[in-house]
């Protein structure tokens, strides 16, 4: 059968845009668009009643988004629930509503005008914005502003959507992509939005394909038109030759079928055939990912990774917030270990506008931002520190490069114990701290590091890139990402060896640790402990229980000594088929 990428390649039938939400789906798409609304500025009489009609708009956008809240927490955790929450604080924001009515007695025109004017300012801030979060609350906005609108208007919206269809619209608010789900929508194809889109967030959290930001899906789409929806790669196929179908059918029956197989692992332990037990955690974007974590049978959270918080959120959550997110989390796991990490703010990830660099790659990211900004880093270690009373929690800071970073947060974190000590708080005294090791810097000082803190986790993703000086994300250069390079393989293989002269666990927590060719290498490499994305652990753990300890160290000593990374992969897949063993990269 032909591989991805020869499907692919030949394909002219193809829109490519980003893989949101993961899953293939093949189905009849829906092509979906909101009624323009038209804004009357027509002069008024009665300022007063257009008031009470403004009034009783808002009154009947809050019932509806209150009822789509309500759905919402039926079907999702409680912080992707909080976007409907965060639209309805808007509707009670006393300045925003006191500036309208102002408007409407002052200007008197009629209130639509008004409504639409006024909010559509905050929205021209959001989109000039570089970032991308903000763009992406500009449209969350704008399903408000049209919500309020239509009522004014007395007009309803009524989706004729049919059952079992794929949905294909230039953008959804949160509650289009909720209301659709109702009606068993396949999976969701948009022109905008991104991975923080919140379509793209309750898309994952519902287990619906998605794909979005293709630029041109609604204009090369026709409705009812037959698709092929890729969540895995990001891609879109309209109307597939007999070929592609068979193809992807093929790929959905293995999927069905893997994971029937795989399930009978869950509450087995990644043990291989010579008795050598490795702790297989999961990486956690979002706490919807929760369900799917408990599912696989995973040992603990090995990376949660905070900063996505901020990106559904849109902002900083105070102390308090940050503890009730912490201490569910923290429930929802026990008695299993939870690995929290510090915001890693900067380079690819959340962005603060107020901080312009020429190059955030190398700029004010990870442990520089959070050590610039102390009281927001302090915020954090307190919440942190709150929730950690049922001591199953683990606190681990990003983009360290100098001893003095690691002293620096150790007596931000002292200084947090000694404070709740004196509101009589309790907390886990003992609760343990560790680095990323992600830069050239870190693993060479591996040992050094690894003497001031409690654990060690490798972030193959950045490690790779700042070994390589290569921009994963520059097609240009891609090539040079490369993970089985006798630069990289030799670097783990030091931080691992350094680390355990200071007597510390390293676990890996990058890609790396998630693709499945790999695993073998990893663990004759000697880490203790892997952490992925939920979907690839049960066939971690396949593989792991497939071959002997002894033999992976074997592997690993002889790839220390290659010099390409042709080599290194060549010995890999020779493993993987001297003992038999399956080897697909990926559960696709």
């Amino acid at each position: 059968m032909k591989s991805f990428k020869e499907i692919y390649k030949s394909s002219e039938n193809k829109i490519a845009g980003i893989a949101a939400a993961p899953g293939i789906v093949i189905g009849k798409a829906y092509l979906f668009s909101k009624e323009k609304l038209e804004i009357n500025k027509a002069p008024i009489t009665n300022a007063d009643e257009a008031i009470n009609n403004f009034q009783e708009a808002l009154k009947q956008s809050k019932k509806e988004l209150n009822k789509i809240f309500g759905f919402a927490r039926e079907k999702m955790d409680e912080v992707r629930a909080a976007i409907f929450e965060a639209q309805l604080m808007i509707l009670d924001d006393p300045i925003l509503l006191e500036h309208i009515k102002q408007r409407i007695r002052n200007e008197m025109v009629q209130p639509e005008f008004i409504v639409s004017d006024e909010i559509s300012k905050y929205q021209e801030l959001m989109i000039i914005s570089h970032e991308s979060y903000m763009k992406e609350r500009a449209h969350d906005i704008e399903d408000i502003k049209q919500r309020i609108i239509r009522n004014l208007q007395k007009k309803r919206w009524q989706s004729k959507i049919e059952k079992n269809l794929i949905v294909v619209s230039e953008a959804l608010t949160p509650a289009d992509t909720l209301l659709f789900s109702r009606r068993e929508a396949l999976a969701f194809v948009t022109d905008h939005g991104g991975l923080t889109s919140h379509a793209a967030i309750i898309s994952r959290s519902l287990n619906l394909p998605a794909v979005v930001g293709t630029q041109k899906a609604t204009q090369m789409i026709k409705d009812g038109e037959q698709i092929i929806v890729d969540g895995f790669h990001g891609y879109v196929i309209i109307n597939p030759t007999e070929v592609q179908l068979e193809f992807f059918r093929a790929k959905q029956d293995k999927l069905i079928k893997l994971q029937k197989g795989l399930e009978e692992l869950k509450d087995l332990p990644a043990k291989t055939l010579d008795g050598k037990i490795i702790n297989i955690e999961a990486n956690v974007d979002v706490s919807g990912e929760i369900d799917l974590v408990l599912t696989t049978g995973a040992n603990g959270i090995g990376l949660y990774r905070t900063e996505q918080i901020l990106n559904e959120l849109g902002t900083f959550p105070d102390e308090n917030e940050q503890t009730e997110i912490y201490s569910n989390l923290a429930s929802r796991m026990y008695p299993k270990f939870l690995t929290i990490r510090a915001y890693d703010i900067g380079g690819d990830k959340f962005r603060i506008n107020e901080y312009k660099e020429p190059n955030p790659f190398l700029g004010l990211r990870g442990i520089r931002f959070l050590l610039e900004n102390e009281n927001l880093f302090k915020a954090q270690i307190r919440a942190v520190l709150r929730a950690s009373e049922n001591k199953n929690l683990k606190f681990m800071i990003p983009m360290i490069t100098t001893l003095e970073e690691i002293w620096r947060s150790i007596k931000l974190i002292q200084e947090c114990k000694s404070e709740l000590r004196k509101e009589k708080v309790k907390f886990d005294n003992q609760m343990k701290i560790g680095i990323m090791v992600e830069v050239p810097s870190a693993a060479v000082m591996a040992k050094e590091f690894s003497d001031e803190i409690d654990f060690v986790s490798i972030g193959t993703n950045d490690l790779i890139q700042y070994l390589m000086a290569v921009d994963r994300g520059n097609d240009l250069v891609s090539n040079l990402y490369q993970e089985f390079s006798p630069v990289v393989i030799r670097t783990i293989a030091h931080i691992v060896r350094e680390a355990k002269k200071g007597k510390v666990p390293v676990s890996i927590c990058g890609e790396m640790a998630a693709d499945t060719l790999a695993i073998p290498l990893l663990v004759g490499l000697g880490l203790d402990s892997l952490s992925m994305s939920p979907a690839t652990i049960l066939n971690a753990k396949r593989i792991i229980r497939n071959f002997e300890f002894k033999k992976a160290k074997i592997l690993a000593n002889e790839c220390l000594q290659c010099k390409t990374e042709i080599d290194i992969q060549k010995k890999v897949q020779k493993f993987f088929e001297d003992n038999n063993i399956s080897r697909t990269r990926n559960i696709i």
